[in-house]
Protein backbone atom coordinates (compact mmCIF):
# COMPACT_ATOMS: atom_id res chain seq x y z
CA UNK A 1 0.00 0.00 0.00
CA UNK A 2 1.14 3.56 -0.68
CA UNK A 3 1.56 5.83 2.30
CA UNK A 4 -0.91 8.71 2.14
CA UNK A 5 -0.66 12.21 3.52
CA UNK A 6 0.77 15.53 2.42
CA UNK A 7 4.35 14.49 3.17
CA UNK A 8 4.19 11.12 1.46
CA UNK A 9 6.89 10.51 -1.18
CA UNK A 10 5.75 10.21 -4.75
CA UNK A 11 5.60 6.57 -5.93
CA UNK A 12 8.51 5.08 -7.83
CA UNK A 13 7.76 3.67 -11.27
CA UNK A 14 8.98 3.52 -14.83
CA UNK A 15 7.16 6.83 -15.37
CA UNK A 16 8.52 8.49 -12.24
CA UNK A 17 11.98 7.12 -11.41
CA UNK A 18 13.00 9.99 -9.09
CA UNK A 19 11.60 10.05 -5.57
CA UNK A 20 10.52 13.52 -4.48
CA UNK A 21 8.85 14.75 -1.33
CA UNK A 22 6.03 17.17 -2.11
CA UNK A 23 2.35 17.69 -1.44
CA UNK A 24 -0.10 16.05 -3.85
CA UNK A 25 -1.22 18.15 -6.81
CA UNK A 26 -4.74 16.90 -6.29
CA UNK A 27 -6.40 15.87 -3.06
CA UNK A 28 -9.99 14.68 -2.64
CA UNK A 29 -11.49 13.77 0.72
CA UNK A 30 -14.73 12.03 1.59
CA UNK A 31 -16.24 12.10 -1.89
CA UNK A 32 -19.89 11.02 -1.97
CA UNK A 33 -22.33 11.03 -4.88
CA UNK A 34 -25.92 9.78 -4.77
CA UNK A 35 -28.51 9.61 -7.52
CA UNK A 36 -32.21 9.84 -6.78
CA UNK A 37 -31.40 10.29 -3.14
CA UNK A 38 -30.90 6.55 -2.65
CA UNK A 39 -28.42 5.08 -5.15
CA UNK A 40 -24.88 5.63 -3.86
CA UNK A 41 -22.54 5.82 -6.85
CA UNK A 42 -19.47 7.03 -4.91
CA UNK A 43 -19.10 6.32 -1.22
CA UNK A 44 -16.50 8.21 0.88
CA UNK A 45 -13.67 8.05 -1.64
CA UNK A 46 -10.29 9.70 -0.94
CA UNK A 47 -7.88 10.42 -3.79
CA UNK A 48 -4.37 11.82 -4.00
CA UNK A 49 -2.44 12.36 -7.23
CA UNK A 50 1.08 13.74 -7.34
CA UNK A 51 2.62 16.01 -9.96
CA UNK A 52 3.70 13.99 -12.98
CA UNK A 53 2.22 10.65 -11.97
CA UNK A 54 -0.43 8.50 -13.63
CA UNK A 55 -3.17 7.17 -11.37
CA UNK A 56 -5.36 4.37 -12.69
CA UNK A 57 -8.88 3.64 -11.45
CA UNK A 58 -10.28 0.20 -12.25
CA UNK A 59 -13.45 -1.71 -11.54
CA UNK A 60 -16.40 -3.30 -13.26
CA UNK A 61 -19.21 -1.30 -14.85
CA UNK A 62 -21.19 0.39 -12.10
CA UNK A 63 -18.27 0.55 -9.70
CA UNK A 64 -18.35 4.37 -9.67
CA UNK A 65 -15.08 5.04 -11.47
CA UNK A 66 -16.53 7.14 -14.32
CA UNK A 67 -18.67 9.08 -11.83
CA UNK A 68 -15.48 9.94 -9.96
CA UNK A 69 -13.97 11.28 -13.17
CA UNK A 70 -17.01 13.48 -13.89
CA UNK A 71 -16.83 14.85 -10.36
CA UNK A 72 -13.12 15.60 -10.77
CA UNK A 73 -13.96 17.41 -14.00
CA UNK A 74 -16.52 19.51 -12.09
CA UNK A 75 -19.33 18.32 -14.35
CA UNK A 76 -21.45 17.27 -11.40
CA UNK A 77 -21.77 18.38 -7.80
CA UNK A 78 -21.11 15.80 -5.08
CA UNK A 79 -23.32 15.22 -2.07
CA UNK A 80 -20.25 15.50 0.14
CA UNK A 81 -16.51 15.90 -0.20
CA UNK A 82 -13.62 18.32 -0.62
CA UNK A 83 -11.43 18.82 -3.69
CA UNK A 84 -8.14 20.72 -3.55
CA UNK A 85 -5.58 21.66 -6.21
CA UNK A 86 -2.06 22.58 -5.13
CA UNK A 87 -1.69 25.59 -7.44
CA UNK A 88 -1.34 29.21 -6.27
CA UNK A 89 -4.64 30.51 -7.64
CA UNK A 90 -6.59 27.70 -5.97
CA UNK A 91 -4.57 27.12 -2.80
CA UNK A 92 -6.79 26.18 0.12
CA UNK A 93 -10.01 26.49 -1.90
CA UNK A 94 -12.46 23.62 -2.14
CA UNK A 95 -13.19 23.40 -5.87
CA UNK A 96 -16.65 21.96 -5.19
CA UNK A 97 -17.69 25.19 -3.45
CA UNK A 98 -16.56 27.54 -6.25
CA UNK A 99 -19.24 29.32 -8.27
CA UNK A 100 -19.99 28.19 -11.82
CA UNK A 101 -17.77 30.77 -13.49
CA UNK A 102 -14.80 29.88 -11.30
CA UNK A 103 -15.34 26.17 -11.93
CA UNK A 104 -15.55 26.82 -15.67
CA UNK A 105 -12.21 28.61 -15.50
CA UNK A 106 -10.62 25.65 -13.73
CA UNK A 107 -12.03 23.29 -16.37
CA UNK A 108 -10.74 25.53 -19.14
CA UNK A 109 -7.21 26.16 -17.94
CA UNK A 110 -6.31 23.43 -15.45
CA UNK A 111 -8.14 20.26 -16.54
CA UNK A 112 -8.32 18.40 -19.84
CA UNK A 113 -10.56 15.38 -20.43
CA UNK A 114 -10.91 12.62 -23.03
CA UNK A 115 -14.26 10.85 -22.93
CA UNK A 116 -14.99 7.26 -23.89
CA UNK A 117 -17.66 8.59 -26.26
CA UNK A 118 -16.16 11.27 -28.56
CA UNK A 119 -19.62 12.80 -29.00
CA UNK A 120 -19.36 14.07 -25.42
CA UNK A 121 -16.11 15.90 -26.05
CA UNK A 122 -16.35 17.07 -29.65
CA UNK A 123 -18.65 18.95 -31.99
CA UNK A 124 -18.80 16.18 -34.55
CA UNK A 125 -19.65 18.36 -37.56
CA UNK A 126 -17.15 21.13 -36.86
CA UNK A 127 -13.67 20.74 -38.29
CA UNK A 128 -11.12 18.93 -36.13
CA UNK A 129 -8.98 22.07 -35.95
CA UNK A 130 -12.10 24.08 -35.10
CA UNK A 131 -12.75 21.84 -32.09
CA UNK A 132 -9.34 22.74 -30.69
CA UNK A 133 -9.75 26.41 -31.61
CA UNK A 134 -13.05 26.49 -29.71
CA UNK A 135 -11.25 25.60 -26.47
CA UNK A 136 -8.67 28.33 -27.12
CA UNK A 137 -11.40 30.89 -27.83
CA UNK A 138 -13.04 30.10 -24.48
CA UNK A 139 -9.63 30.84 -22.94
CA UNK A 140 -9.63 34.27 -24.57
CA UNK A 141 -7.65 33.84 -27.79
CA UNK A 142 -9.11 35.61 -30.84
CA UNK A 143 -6.36 35.88 -33.48
CA UNK A 144 -7.05 33.47 -36.34
CA UNK A 145 -3.40 32.79 -37.09
CA UNK A 146 -2.66 31.99 -33.46
CA UNK A 147 -5.69 29.73 -33.22
CA UNK A 148 -4.69 27.90 -36.39
CA UNK A 149 -1.09 27.37 -35.30
CA UNK A 150 -2.06 26.26 -31.80
CA UNK A 151 -4.61 23.78 -33.17
CA UNK A 152 -2.01 22.40 -35.57
CA UNK A 153 0.52 22.04 -32.75
CA UNK A 154 -1.92 20.22 -30.48
CA UNK A 155 -3.04 17.87 -33.26
CA UNK A 156 0.57 17.11 -34.17
CA UNK A 157 1.34 16.32 -30.52
CA UNK A 158 -1.51 13.80 -30.50
CA UNK A 159 -0.11 12.29 -33.74
CA UNK A 160 -3.15 13.25 -35.76
CA UNK A 161 -2.58 13.40 -39.57
CA UNK A 162 -2.39 17.12 -40.29
CA UNK A 163 -3.64 16.76 -43.85
CA UNK A 164 -7.02 15.94 -42.28
CA UNK A 165 -7.14 18.69 -39.66
CA UNK A 166 -10.03 20.37 -41.48
CA UNK A 167 -12.11 17.19 -41.64
CA UNK A 168 -14.98 17.02 -39.14
CA UNK A 169 -14.74 14.20 -36.56
CA UNK A 170 -17.92 12.64 -37.96
CA UNK A 171 -15.85 11.60 -41.00
CA UNK A 172 -13.00 10.13 -38.95
CA UNK A 173 -12.34 6.70 -37.49
CA UNK A 174 -12.77 6.08 -33.77
CA UNK A 175 -9.04 6.19 -33.17
CA UNK A 176 -8.68 9.51 -34.97
CA UNK A 177 -11.62 10.96 -33.06
CA UNK A 178 -9.85 10.07 -29.82
CA UNK A 179 -6.73 11.86 -31.08
CA UNK A 180 -8.78 15.00 -31.74
CA UNK A 181 -10.20 14.77 -28.22
CA UNK A 182 -6.68 14.36 -26.84
CA UNK A 183 -5.45 17.36 -28.83
CA UNK A 184 -8.32 19.45 -27.48
CA UNK A 185 -7.59 18.28 -23.95
CA UNK A 186 -3.88 19.22 -24.05
CA UNK A 187 -4.15 22.41 -26.13
CA UNK A 188 -3.89 24.70 -23.08
CA UNK A 189 -1.31 22.52 -21.30
CA UNK A 190 -3.51 21.56 -18.34
CA UNK A 191 -2.15 20.47 -14.98
CA UNK A 192 -4.53 17.48 -14.87
CA UNK A 193 -5.54 15.14 -17.69
CA UNK A 194 -8.56 12.87 -17.20
CA UNK A 195 -9.01 9.82 -19.44
CA UNK A 196 -12.29 7.89 -19.38
CA UNK A 197 -11.89 4.50 -21.09
CA UNK A 198 -9.93 6.13 -23.95
CA UNK A 199 -9.37 2.88 -25.90
CA UNK A 200 -12.72 1.14 -25.43
CA UNK A 201 -14.33 0.16 -28.72
CA UNK A 202 -11.15 0.55 -30.76
CA UNK A 203 -9.47 -2.24 -32.72
CA UNK A 204 -6.51 -3.81 -30.94
CA UNK A 205 -3.98 -2.28 -33.33
CA UNK A 206 -5.57 1.17 -32.97
CA UNK A 207 -5.64 0.76 -29.18
CA UNK A 208 -1.91 0.14 -29.20
CA UNK A 209 -1.26 3.31 -31.24
CA UNK A 210 -3.43 5.44 -28.95
CA UNK A 211 -1.72 4.01 -25.85
CA UNK A 212 1.72 4.69 -27.31
CA UNK A 213 0.67 8.30 -27.94
CA UNK A 214 -0.67 8.70 -24.40
CA UNK A 215 2.48 7.22 -22.91
CA UNK A 216 4.73 9.49 -24.97
CA UNK A 217 2.72 12.62 -24.18
CA UNK A 218 2.74 11.94 -20.46
CA UNK A 219 6.48 11.30 -20.53
CA UNK A 220 7.20 14.48 -22.50
CA UNK A 221 4.80 16.84 -20.72
CA UNK A 222 4.77 15.40 -17.20
CA UNK A 223 1.05 16.14 -16.89
CA UNK A 224 -0.64 14.48 -13.93
CA UNK A 225 -3.04 11.93 -15.37
CA UNK A 226 -5.97 9.97 -13.99
CA UNK A 227 -7.17 7.16 -16.23
CA UNK A 228 -10.33 5.13 -15.75
CA UNK A 229 -10.43 1.73 -17.42
CA UNK A 230 -11.84 -1.76 -17.01
CA UNK A 231 -8.85 -3.05 -19.03
CA UNK A 232 -6.04 -4.03 -16.67
CA UNK A 233 -3.62 -4.20 -19.61
CA UNK A 234 -4.15 -0.47 -20.22
CA UNK A 235 -3.62 0.28 -16.53
CA UNK A 236 -0.51 -1.90 -16.37
CA UNK A 237 0.99 -0.04 -19.34
CA UNK A 238 0.22 3.51 -18.22
CA UNK A 239 -0.36 3.80 -14.49
CA UNK A 240 2.13 4.31 -11.66
CA UNK A 241 -0.50 3.61 -9.02
CA UNK A 242 -3.92 2.03 -9.15
CA UNK A 243 -7.16 2.28 -7.17
CA UNK A 244 -9.65 -0.59 -7.34
CA UNK A 245 -13.32 0.38 -6.92
CA UNK A 246 -16.38 -1.73 -6.16
CA UNK A 247 -19.90 -0.48 -5.42
CA UNK A 248 -18.61 3.08 -5.15
CA UNK A 249 -15.85 2.30 -2.65
CA UNK A 250 -12.09 1.89 -2.94
CA UNK A 251 -11.30 -1.68 -1.91
CA UNK A 252 -7.57 -1.66 -2.67
CA UNK A 253 -4.86 0.72 -3.86
CA UNK A 254 -1.11 0.81 -4.27
CA UNK A 255 1.68 0.65 -6.81
CA UNK A 256 0.37 -0.86 -10.03
CA UNK A 257 2.78 -3.79 -10.16
CA UNK A 258 2.13 -4.64 -6.51
CA UNK A 259 -1.64 -4.58 -6.82
CA UNK A 260 -1.81 -6.49 -10.11
CA UNK A 261 0.88 -9.05 -9.24
CA UNK A 262 -0.13 -9.65 -5.62
CA UNK A 263 -3.71 -8.44 -5.03
CA UNK A 264 -4.83 -8.56 -1.41
CA UNK A 265 -8.57 -7.92 -1.70
CA UNK A 266 -10.77 -10.81 -2.86
CA UNK A 267 -12.50 -8.61 -5.45
CA UNK A 268 -9.17 -7.45 -6.89
CA UNK A 269 -8.07 -11.06 -7.09
CA UNK A 270 -11.19 -11.88 -9.11
CA UNK A 271 -10.53 -8.97 -11.48
CA UNK A 272 -6.91 -9.96 -12.03
CA UNK A 273 -7.63 -13.66 -12.50
CA UNK A 274 -10.47 -12.91 -14.90
CA UNK A 275 -7.96 -11.19 -17.19
CA UNK A 276 -5.39 -13.99 -17.13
Amino acid sequence: MVTSGRDAPRPVSAHAPVIVTSPPLLQVRGLVKRYGGHVVAVDRVDIEAYAGEVLGIVGESGSGKSTVLRLLNLEERPDAGEYFFDVPALAGRNLFTLDRMAQRRVRTFDIGIVYQNPHLGLRMRNTSSGNIAERLIVAGERAYRTLRLAAREALAASEFPLDRMDDPPVRLSGGMQQRVQLAKAIALKPKLLLLDEPTTGLDVSVQALVLDTLKRLQRETGVTTIIVSHDLGVIRMLADRVMVMRYGRVVEQGLTDQVLEDPQDAYTQQLVHAKL
